[in-house]
């Protein structure tokens, strides 16, 4: 099976491989060259902006294969540094699986040498417990590393790859808190919505490629998500802001509920196997009515901030499981609010957040879910 995936993915590599390109080379490609399923959605000129800002992450790839990311700590609106522009283990795992979602596979093709370099990175930040971290990067940027090695060893069975998948997917597993969650830091007793999604999406994809990963650790989180739904029934809510079928940051009634932790607490349901749930129909009637604004605001009028791509990063998985109309009406209005937001050199602003990389990084991985050259991000 893991043989025939892996040719099936050098395949669609070969078929999908572009030239690193400025957007006047790449303006020859036409929707026409798209197969059919990605005509439905995805615009040639949303494949230019994504090509193009792959060119713009494999330019800013430091020698050691990393990219930079400023690392820190979200503190309500803000973003607070505490190593700037530093070897970010998320942001790298995000930027080497945008080259994946383009299809550029390690070693083959112009970016191959690129993902290679970024899986080796990758590798040489696993502590012998299996958290993998440098510069104090914490459990999302840990997740988002998992995530990548379980893509990238259903490519090339590397064991290297599998080892160090093994381990930091244990330590996963270990730090699940008595509720379901995960927090920033391992092995804590508290938890939030935001950090659960990132583990819950890590352990899917290590359990697709064959790595053990305990049933109960998923059904508990199933079971945290939905403690943290915003029900008919609440008798508190935050703020006028909060509505039934949202999503919360912690189960509490006091907690803060939003559009990103809807989306993120829909994607761990999917990503748990739950598909036709009256929990994710309410969820994605929020996100139906509010993420147009929520996008103008987070993203146009705040210049990126960092709750418009992780919102979106999940907006994008849930709305593409869910398909048909609806995933084509939401996909057309993020593609044309990303398309307004890249700069000329192909980056995306992040002015709150870790940076242009990861903004840029998200805005690509988002602009290419329609190809389905991922299996994390397959339905």
């Amino acid at each position: 099976m893991l043989a025939n995936l892996l040719l099936t993915f050098i395949t669609l590599a070969q078929e999908s491989e572009l030239k690193p390109a400025t957007l006047t080379q790449a303006a020859v490609v036409s929707k026409q060259e798209l197969p059919a399923s990605q005509q439905q959605v995805l615009s040639a000129q949303g494949l230019r902006a994504a090509e193009h800002g792959l060119k713009f992450l494999a330019d800013h790839q430091l020698d050691d294969g990393s990219w930079p990311g400023d690392v820190g700590y979200k503190l309500e609106d803000g973003y607070r540094v505490w190593n700037q522009s530093s070897a970010h283990v998320g942001v790298t795992a995000l930027a080497g699986m945008a080259f994946l979602a383009g299809g550029h596979v390690p070693g083959r093709g112009p970016y191959g040498e690129a993902v290679e370099k970024s899986v080796d990175f990758i590798l040489k930040q696993v502590r012998h417990d299996g958290y993998i971290t440098t510069n104090e990067t914490r459990m999302y940027s840990h997740a988002f590393a998992t995530l990548y090695l379980a893509e990238i060893y259903g490519m090339n069975q590397r064991e290297d790859v599998r080892q160090a998948l093994q381990k930091s997917v244990d330590l996963i597993v270990t730090s699940q808190n008595k509720d379901g969650g995960w927090r920033y830091q391992p092995h804590v007793a508290d938890a939030d919505m935001s950090v659960a999604a990132c583990q819950v999406m890590a352990l899917r994809a290590a359990r697709n490629i064959g790595v053990q990963v305990p049933r109960e650790t998923i059904d508990r989180a199933v079971k945290y998500v939905r403690d943290s739904a915003v029900r008919e029934d609440d008798s508190v809510y935050l703020s006028p802001y909060s509505e039934p079928g949202m999503f919360r940051y912690q189960p509490e009634q006091r907690s803060r509920a939003s559009e990103p932790l809807t989306a993120a607490g829909i994607t761990i349901l999917h990503g748990a196997g739950v598909y036709a749930d009256a929990d994710i129909e309410r969820g994605m009637q929020v996100l139906d009515r509010r993420l147009e604004s929520f996008s103008k605001s987070y993203g146009l009028r705040y210049d990126g901030h960092y709750y418009f791509y992780y919102g979106h990063y999940y907006a994008v998985q849930a709305y593409h499981i869910v398909g048909g109309k609806r995933y084509r009406d939401y996909f057309r209005m993020i593609e044309d609010v990303l398309l307004r937001m890249q700069h000329e050199d192909g980056s995306w602003p992040n002015r709150i957040g870790p940076g242009a990389v990861y903004g840029t990084a998200t805005a690509c991985l988002i602009l290419q879910i329609p190809k389905e050259y991922l299996p994390i991000f397959q339905r």
